[in-house]
């Protein structure tokens, strides 16, 4: 169910009041004055209340249709223009030394607005641009239909058939089909952002080597008739990554697998990218590389992974401030990267980070952070485009809240192809669980094309 116009706005505010009343929980400002723009489960989804868990993905579980999504950049817009006008009011109390709550309580609130419209935005844009890119794996040509039938019975029943023996064991684990594995994949990219923006090599091997060269190459003029010495040679160096693996284990009841008309491998492909999205979210930023990917913020001074990459650490630009970011900070990121990487060049930050960097502005008093006007675009900070990665640590002492570089040529994922089941009816009866496994792996591979923000120490 849709909810469109006013008369549709109307009706969604009246489901989230008799929602909200009958389950005891407020309102919230935000829910209210966007209710036009979600169907009644993102309403109930907003409040917190139970809904099925496929609607649980970002925010508010919006879907990506256009309509919806120029909504949602007029609304994003909207609020932008709202929270300039706050800030102009805030800055003028500051001149006059004077500080009202009323003031301070509304821009908060409208800045977390901005917040939840502009992770709404970014969720839109990616899978409209998955979908572009046939990235969801359903409808496509069945490669193997054999094994995908046979794995189909042994996922309900537990049969095993003679064309299920991909990957047997004495176990029982059994690779997944290809089409089960693409349908993984294709949801990790939509929800990890570091899939999004980096590298990924899928390998069959149990590691990936890449050659480094030291740019030792030596050259030099010369007259016409002179001597040509040997110059310096190159050196290479090895640069592995290795996987790691990582696991989900979700159930279901023999009744349940017996009985259901829904698309159970729909059903454990969302239960299984939920889990490994959240795993590989946390590893490529802060992973310290032991069974598991090195996250690159741990490429510095002092790191999990100092000087393990030949080229030596990321480069850290050191605030002046303990828990404040000011403007020529966020331009010192980016004129100290070279010019040649620039051009794929992007912030990465979580969104508390972002809710500080809108209110920072530049000489001429404009806002370095402005809204999306076009579908399929991001944010921009200083005209770079910004990617919200929810593990990326808040601005604290110490800590390193933004990154900004070339991730695509930055940043390695590997993935080593296949995803193998464990069906296992006996540990936890009456449930039937499918311990599913995933090998993954990541570092950094260029580390000259980033740079990080390091708050000072407290």
């Amino acid at each position: 169910m849709k909810v469109f116009s006013l008369a549709g706005a109307f009706c969604a505010m009246l489901v989230v009041g008799v929602c909200a009343a009958y389950a005891g929980t407020s309102v919230p400002d935000f829910t209210l004055a966007h209710a036009h723009l979600f169907s009644a489960g993102d309403v109930l989804t907003a409040m917190g209340l139970a809904v099925p868990a496929a609607q649980m993905r970002g925010v508010i579980g919006i879907r990506a249709d256009g309509g919806e999504l120029t909504s949602l950049i007029r609304a994003l817009n909207s609020d932008v223009e709202t929270f300039k006008a706050t800030m102009a009011e805030k800055d003028r109390e500051i001149a006059k030394r004077f500080d009202d709550v009323v003031t301070t309580e509304k821009l908060e609130r409208v800045n977390s607005s901005i917040s939840e419209l502009q992770a709404a935005v970014d969720q839109a844009n990616t899978k409209l641009a998955s979908m572009s890119l046939g990235a969801s794996g359903d409808g496509g040509e069945v490669r193997d239909r054999e094994y995908t039938d046979a794995f189909r019975a042994h996922f309900r029943k537990g049969d095993v058939q003679a064309a299920l023996n991909k990957g047997a064991d004495d176990e029982g684990g059994y690779l997944a089909p290809v089409e089960w594995d693409r349908t993984i994949t294709s949801e990790l990219i939509q929800i990890s952002p570091m899939r999004q923006i980096a590298q990924v090599q899928n390998i069959s091997t149990a590691g990936f080597t890449r050659l480094l060269a030291d740019r030792g190459t030596g050259s030099g003029w010369v007259g016409e008739t002179a001597a040509r010495p040997q110059t310096t040679t190159p050196k290479f160096s090895p640069l592995t990554f290795r996987p790691g693996e990582i696991y989900a284990n979700p159930a279901a009841t023999q009744q349940l697998l017996d009985d259901a008309e829904i698309n159970l491998e729909q059903w454990m492909a969302g239960e299984v990218q939920t889990e490994f999205a959240y795993q590989e979210g946390l590893a490529f930023v802060a992973a310290d590389g032991v069974n598991k990917p090195r996250g690159f913020l741990t490429y510095i001074d002092g790191g999990a992974s100092d000087d393990i990459h030949p080229w030596g650490n990321i480069p850290v630009i050191d605030a002046a401030a303990v828990a404040a970011i000011n403007p020529d900070e966020i331009l010192d990121m980016i004129y100290d990267l070279p010019s040649e990487y620039t051009a794929n060049a992007r912030f990465t930050m979580n969104r508390s980070t972002q809710g500080s960097i809108r209110k920072l502005k530049d000489g001429q008093g404009n806002y370095l952070w402005q809204p999306t006007m076009v579908a399929g675009q991001p944010s921009t900070l200083a005209g770079y485009p910004v990617t919200e990665m929810p593990a990326m640590p808040d601005v604290a002492a110490a800590a390193i809240p933004i990154a900004f570089g070339d991730f695509r040529r930055g940043y390695l994922i590997v993935d080593r192809i296949g995803v193998r089941v464990l069906r296992d009816p006996y540990t936890n009866k009456p449930y039937v669980h499918f311990y599913t496994t995933k090998r993954v792996g990541g570092g950094v591979q260029d580390p000259t094309v980033i740079r990080l923000l390091r708050m000072a120490a407290a």
